[in-house]
This record gives structure tokens, C-alpha cells and sequence, in this order.
């Protein structure tokens, strides 16, 4: 089991900087994706970036160049450092696990499904 807690969330003025964080609780994976995703109001839920165990990071594209994921393993915790926001990134920000002991490789494809989520932390953003 895996249990994660997001924070960081606030209100921040429009071109201001958050630095979210999720902090990973329970059994210790060999092979794993970490992402965030977020959920802006009257959308669906989309992702942001996805970090792995072999440190592949990848980012949707309204993500690159203003935000970077990081993780830190001794402190089990997985940062979102968000850059240039804009009013369009108001929402609730969640960060979601998927987990294994099989290595990535041929038996285990990454970031393809994640079952454990955060509740969630509240940004917004005010021009």
C-alpha cells in the first residue's frame, strides 16, 4: 500500500511561482511512476508530468518550459515546481502513484496506470 499527501497548493498572482509537494508513505517499490496531474474547473482530469524509477521524466506539452518535476528519494518526495502561472492553471493539482517489483523493461511498461492518488491540493491563480 501507498499512501501520498500533496502540499503546497495556494493563491499566487498571475506570472508568480508554487513549488507543490507529495510526500509518499507505505512500502518501498523497486520500479515506479510518480506524476502529477491536475484538474481545472469543468475539465476532465489531465496530466502534467511523470517522473520514473529510472529517472525518464516527461511532460505534457503546456508543461514544458514553465514547470519541472524532481523527485528526492531520501525524502521520499516528489516536487512540482510550476513557473509563469496563469490564471488558465487554476485548479485542484493531484499527485498519483503507479508501483512494482518487476524492473522497467519488457514486463513492465511505466506511467501506463496509476492506482494510488493524493487528495488533491488547491491552486489558484489571480490576474
Amino acid at each position: 500500500q501507498v499512501h501520498l499527501a500533496e502540499s503546497g497548493g495556494d493563491s499566487v498572482q498571475s506570472g508568480g511561482s508554487l513549488r507543490l509537494s507529495c510526500a509518499v508513505f507505505g512500502y518501498t517499490y523497486s520500479s515506479y511512476c510518480m506524476a502529477w496531474f491536475r484538474q481545472l474547473p469543468g475539465k476532465e482530469r489531465e496530466r502534467v508530468a511523470t517522473i520514473d524509477s529510472d529517472g525518464n521524466i516527461i511532460y505534457t506539452e503546456f508543461a514544458k518550459g514553465r514547470f519541472t518535476i524532481s523527485q528526492d528519494n531520501a525524502k521520499r518526495t516528489v516536487d512540482l515546481q510550476m513557473g509563469s502561472l496563469q490564471s488558465e492553471d487554476t485548479g485542484m493539482y493531484y499527485c498519483a502513484a503507479e508501483v512494482s517489483d518487476t524492473p522497467i523493461g519488457p514486463y513492465y511498461s511505466p506511467c501506463e496506470g496509476f492506482i494510488y492518488w493524493g487528495q488533491g491540493t488547491q491552486v489558484t491563480v489571480s490576474s
